[in-house]
């Protein structure tokens, strides 16, 4: 029997790129979708679009920064489908430019996002999916920057194996989605730079950033993968491999001054 037969997987940022691949991906394999977004026109869409294929789905508008409105996601779910078996706290902004000129409105921004809408969804689901006993797993998105620090994009585990439940970190490179624009679009009023002041997202002012971009088909095809095969650790791109075992080096070298020092 498949694994996501008649499962309940809840996605956030769920309106589009990485979010509603993942949604696509679940459905065929038969899970209930629950997407949810702060773009109450693109999160209809994202469902109708779902509900064309054949998709049990709800979609709930939730701004992933309040616990409350979080916690108001978990109990529609629960209300629609009885439970909740799949999480994916994958509601990202991207705050582009050099750090140096990043305000204090941008880590506001971005941690509110994509720090604290993680937490807040792990608060919120992790007691949920030990209580029901059913197994279950958790996705939460990062970065490759999450991993290795990259120019441009400065401001860019949970123990519960024992209790049947997974944990997954999705570290994708370029992915075929619209965050930037998105992030522009999305971003409260209060926490707005002047006008002007912005980092152009796209064009001759911002610069190339390294790797392929791989679509958002690809990227949840391998997510669905990762969940059957219980991954920790979720890597999208060829490229990783080289930049990763330079980190891997570089933190393996790192001993060696300890040792030269006697203090090892």
């Amino acid at each position: 029997m498949d694994p996501f037969k008649d499962r309940v997987a809840v996605i956030t940022g769920g309106a589009g790129g990485i979010g509603v691949a993942m949604a696509k991906a679940f459905a065929e394999r038969g899970a209930k979708i629950v997407l949810a977004d702060l773009d109450e026109p693109a999160l209809a869409e994202a469902g109708r679009g779902l509900e064309k294929s054949g998709a049990e789905v709800l979609t709930v508008r939730t701004d992933v920064t309040r616990l409350e409105s979080v916690e108001a996601l978990a109990e529609a779910a629960v209300r629609r489908f009885g439970g909740v078996h799949v999480v994916c706290n994958n509601a990202g902004v991207a705050t582009f430019g050099p750090i140096a000129r990043s305000t204090r409105k941008d880590w506001e921004f971005t941690m509110g996002v994509n720090f604290w809408g993680v937490v807040n969804g792990v608060q919120t689901f992790a007691p949920r999916l030990l209580a029901q006993g059913q197994s279950g797993h958790i996705v939460n998105t990062a970065s490759m920057a999450g991993l290795v620090g990259m120019r441009w994009l400065g401001v860019y585990f949970v123990e519960m194996r024992d209790h049947g439940i997974g944990v997954s970190v999705l570290c994708p490179m370029m992915v075929a989605t619209n965050i930037n624009e998105n992030s522009l679009r999305m971003r409260p009023s209060e926490l707005r730079n002047p006008p002007g002041s912005d980092i152009p997202q796209t064009g001759g002012g911002a610069p190339a950033l390294v790797g392929g971009t791989i679509e958002p088909a690809e990227l949840a095809r391998r997510v669905v993968c990762a969940i059957e095969r219980k991954e920790l650790y979720i890597l999208t791109h060829a490229e990783q491999r080289e930049i990763l075992r330079r980190r891997a080096g570089r933190l393996d070298a790192a001993f060696n001054v300890w040792e030269l020092e006697g203090l090892a």
